[in-house]
C-alpha cells in the first residue's frame, strides 16, 4: 500500500485565474503549519512542484522528513492566456469559452493553456513513475493537481470533481493498493 499525502501550499490571497504565474505563498500561520507538519507521517520524503508557494510550504513542513527534487510535473493547470487575470476579464473577452472550459471541462482549454485532461495526464504520468511498493509520499502541490487525483481515485468525471473544495494548507490522502486510487481523507484541516 502506498498512500499520497496531498498537502496545498499556504494561501496567495489571489483572486485571479493563478496557474504557472509564480507567486509567493502566506506562510504567517506558523501554528497551522505546526499541526499539519505533526499531522503528516514522519517517515515520509516530501516532494513539491516547482513554484515558490508548493516549494515554501513544502520546507516550512519538511521538519527531519527526506526530500526529492521539485517536480515541474506537479505545477497547477496552465492557463495560458487566461494567467493571473481576473475571471470577469475573461469572462467579458470570450463568455462562451471560458463557460465551456468550466462547465464542459475535458477537452476545452485557454487560448495557449492546457485543458483538465492535459493536465490529467501530466500528473498521473508524474504520480505512477514516483509512486514506488510500499510507504507513504508528502506531495505539496496545488487546487488543480490535487482534484486531479481526487477524481481518479473517485473515478467520477472532472465536472463532478470541481464542486470538490480543496482548502491551502489541507491535506488529502489517496491510496494505491497495487491495483487502483481509492480515497482516504479529502480536504482535511489538521
Amino acid at each position: 500500500m502506498v498512500s499520497w499525502w496531498w498537502v496545498r501550499h499556504g494561501p496567495t490571497h489571489r483572486r485571479d485565474m493563478n496557474g504557472w504565474t509564480d507567486v509567493p505563498a502566506d506562510l504567517s500561520d506558523s501554528a497551522a503549519l505546526a499541526r499539519l507538519a505533526a499531522y503528516l507521517p514522519q517517515d515520509a520524503p516530501v516532494i513539491s512542484s516547482d513554484l515558490s508557494r508548493a516549494i515554501t510550504t513544502a520546507d516550512a513542513i519538511q521538519e527531519s522528513r527526506g526530500r526529492l527534487p521539485h517536480e515541474r510535473a506537479l505545477r497547477e493547470i496552465h492557463f495560458g492566456a487566461w494567467e493571473a487575470r481576473s475571471f470577469d476579464a475573461v469572462q467579458e473577452e470570450d463568455p462562451r469559452l471560458i463557460r465551456r472550459y468550466w462547465e464542459q471541462p475535458g477537452d476545452v482549454c485557454p487560448p495557449g493553456g492546457e485543458s483538465w485532461n492535459e493536465l490529467c495526464t501530466r500528473v498521473n504520468r508524474a504520480v505512477d513513475w514516483l509512486t514506488g511498493e510500499a510507504g507513504h509520499v508528502i506531495a505539496v502541490a496545488h487546487f488543480g493537481t490535487i482534484l486531479s487525483q481526487v477524481q481518479r481515485a473517485r473515478g467520477c468525471t472532472a465536472y463532478e470533481t470541481f464542486a470538490q473544495s480543496i482548502d491551502n494548507l489541507s491535506v488529502t490522502r489517496l491510496d494505491w493498493d497495487g491495483q487502483r486510487w481509492r480515497e482516504g481523507e479529502v480536504n482535511q484541516i489538521p
